[in-house]
């Protein structure tokens, strides 16, 4: 019986430090913190998040098999409880193409560009104004 007991305390132990490691590695972002110039150093890629809801973006993919190009739209906010992400809508897409592009705020100032589900991304840095 002693046994039992020191095992479901041991559990329980064991699950509580998990959680907490666990929610430590997601990164809450802070909405207002979001809007502003960010840049992949390797392949000079760069979104705007502009306070107003809208985005641009400047010689960026999705895949590493397709060609740079430009787009723009709108951005929301998306607070979740397994990861907070930001939701990109593009204007006027071409044929074939699906909107559910996502930056993934990582902290310290640095965003993971990329689609849902896909493991390739770029990681692009908040660019302070010159």
């Amino acid at each position: 019986m002693m046994i039992k007991g020191r095992g479901v305390r041991w559990l329980g132990t064991v699950l509580a430090v998990s959680s907490v490691l666990v929610s430590g590695c997601a990164y809450s972002a802070d909405p207002d913190d979001l809007p502003g110039r960010y840049r992949d150093d390797k392949s000079g890629g760069e979104i705007t998040l502009g306070t107003d809801g809208t985005f641009s973006a400047t010689s960026l993919s999705t895949e590493p098999s397709e060609e740079p190009s430009d787009f723009r739209g709108r951005w929301e906010f998306v607070d979740s409880s397994a990861s907070d992400f930001v939701y990109l809508t593009v204007d006027d897409l071409g044929p074939g193409k699906a909107n559910g592009i996502q930056l993934y705020p990582t902290g310290e100032g640095t965003v993971e560009f990329r689609v849902p589900d896909d493991p390739w991304f770029l990681e692009l840095s908040k660019q302070t104004a010159p």
